[in-house]
Order: C-alpha cells, then structure tokens, then sequence
C-alpha cells in the first residue's frame, strides 16, 4: 500500500499569517489563517513593514493551532512547504526562515512553492486535476492565464500588461470612498445597481490573451472627476456595476476564447478575486454553454491567501523529489514558469 504524505504547509507572502496540513495533496487535516486587515485597513493598504512584524508575532502561534487541529507533532510530517514567492520580501522571509529553522530542527526536506501555483493548486482539493487545463489566475497583484499540460508545468499564455484587475478593483473603490479592501466592496456595490455608464474595454490586438485595466481605471476615475465638475451626480453603485461589467466581460471572453484554442479539459479559477460573486456567476454562465470542458472554482475560503494551497502544490513537488536547500531565499518577483 501507498504511504500517507503529509505535508506542512507556511504562507507569509503579503498579510496573511497561515500554516496548513495537507494530506496527500488532496485533503485539509488542518488549516489557519491569522488575517492583518484590520490593522492595514486605515492605510488603505498592505504596509510590508507592518506586515512583517504581525508575521514574526502570529508565525508560532498559527503554527501550534495548526499541529493541535490535526492531533500531530513534527514526527508525522514528511517535509515542509512554504512560500518562497513572489510576494513582499519582509513577509515572504518570516515564512522561508521559518520553515528553513523547523525543517534543520527536525531533520525535514524543506519544498519552496511558487504563490501562484498555489492558488492554481487549491482547486486540487476540490477536484482531480485533468490535463490539459487552463487557469484564470485574478488577484491584487497579478491577472494571468496560465495553461499546464501536466503536474508542475506552468505556461503563462496571457498576463497583465499594467494594472492586474485586483489592484484596478481596489483604486477604483478608494476613489468612490469604500473601505480596503475595495474589491469586495465592489462586488457589493455592482449588485444592487445598474451598468449604465459607459466605460472602455481592453481586447488589445488579435489574438492576445494579455488584458490591461490601467485604462479602465483611469475612465472610472476620470468619469467621477468630470461629473463632479459639471455638478452631476453619478450614483455609486451604477459605475461599480459598469466597472465590473468591464472587467468580467473581458477576462470571461478571454478565458473561453482560450480554453477552445488549447483544447482544455477543466477550466480553473484561483486567486483573491476568484471570490467576486460577479465573475464566478459569469465564468459558470459561459461555461455551462461550452461543451467538454468542466470548470472548477474554489470555495471563498480558498481563494483568499491561505497555506492549504501550498501544502497542496508542494505535494507535487515532493513526489517530484524537487526540494531546497538551507540556503533557500525569499524572490519577491519569482517568475512561475521558471519558479
């Protein structure tokens, strides 16, 4: 019989404190978050400074919750995976430090995953990866559209160009006054209005799966600016929903063009905004009209910054037998193909 692999999982690239145990690659034992948003909240954003310092206060406490919810000790763990990137360089180093102490303590290989393969690899503990697939990766930081055509193997087909969509979301919410983090507050807002302003969308040229919402950002900001000038008053919650409309129209367009290009057998949704009720709603729509190609988006709980997504995507890479050494670092600006 097949031994059990158990994997100890650490996430400290932006401000959540997180540790996970994952079991086989495919199953939560434990799983918890200490979340900083409260404390970043009145800076209308992440402050790495602060970040790091909550990460070096919450890392040990997360890490005994984390041991206790799975009634286990370092004995029954196979390796610990952490996040060595991207991400900011003050928080990413708490976790790599900490798992390169824990790993040294404890005589354990040590497994450096890349963020967003992690976000890719939390749909694994939903579903069964089957190949090829095509994931929408949709966060604060990076929109891309990544094809893999077998475990590990990342291909990056289309990515932002300027702002990622996230941080479009969160810039938009902070000149229509909402709290950080905006992107939720958006999604709110769109619900209970109407897309009636008319705003830009960025196809770029033929062909491109890469997407830009610099432009559209700046329509928002500049459509708010010219109404307050002339004395009209524009209500909130109908450019929220023609903001989002914008957005989803164009990543979900995109998303189905390039799943029927690269002949793709599941479709995957992962990241922060993975969350946004609108952009789930339409990828099912669009997808529920496209045969032989099943999609798959995580539950809320997985799509925010988490450690069960990289003890799932470091199972991968210890079956690999792919580990590092002590001399690991954080890389802020890892690239996935080569990470």
């Amino acid at each position: 019989m097949k031994k059990d692999i158990y994997i100890l999982g650490l996430e400290t690239s932006c401000d959540e404190t997180a540790a996970a145990i994952i079991k086989n690659g495919r199953e939560i034992v434990s799983n918890v978050v200490a979340s900083q948003i409260e404390s970043h909240k009145r800076f209308g954003g992440v402050v790495p400074e602060i970040a790091s310092r909550h990460h070096v206060e919450q890392i040990t406490l997360v890490l005994e919750e984390t041991l206790k919810q799975a009634s286990m000790t370092f004995e029954d763990l196979n390796a610990i995976a952490v996040t060595k990137g991207p991400g900011l360089v003050g928080s990413l180093l708490i976790g790599v430090n900490t798992a390169k102490a824990l790993a040294f303590a404890h005589q354990l290989p040590v497994i450096g995953v890349h963020h967003i393969a992690g976000h890719i690899y939390a749909n694994r503990l939903i579903e069964e990866f089957t190949f090829p697939l095509l994931s929408l990766v949709v966060s604060g930081g990076h929109t891309e559209l990544v094809l893999m055509k077998e475990h590990g193997k990342f291909e990056v087909i289309g990515e932002t160009r300027d702002d990622a969509a996230g941080e479009a979301y969160d810039k938009v919410a902070r000149t229509l006054g909402l709290p950080y983090p905006g992107g939720p507050h958006i999604d709110r807002l769109a619900h209970e209005g109407e897309a009636t302003v008319d705003l830009p969308r960025a196809w770029l040229e033929e062909g491109s799966y890469d997407f830009s919402f610099s432009g559209l950002k700046s329509a928002v900001i500049n459509t708010l600016h010219n109404a307050k000038q002339r004395g009209i008053e524009i209500q909130p919650e109908n450019l929220a929903a023609s903001f989002q409309q914008s957005v989803i129209e164009v990543l979900t367009v995109k998303t189905v063009k390039a799943a029927k290009e690269f002949g793709v057998k599941q479709v995957l949704l992962a990241g922060g905004v993975a969350a946004n009720k609108g952009l789930r709603t339409s990828l099912e729509a669009a997808f529920s009209e496209t045969e032989g190609v099943q999609l798959i988006i995580p539950p809320l709980s997985l799509c925010t910054d988490n450690a069960a997504m990289i003890g799932a995507a470091g199972t991968i890479l210890y079956e690999k037998g792919i580990f590092e050494d002590l001399a690991m670092n954080g890389y802020p600006s890892l690239d996935i193909e080569q990470g």
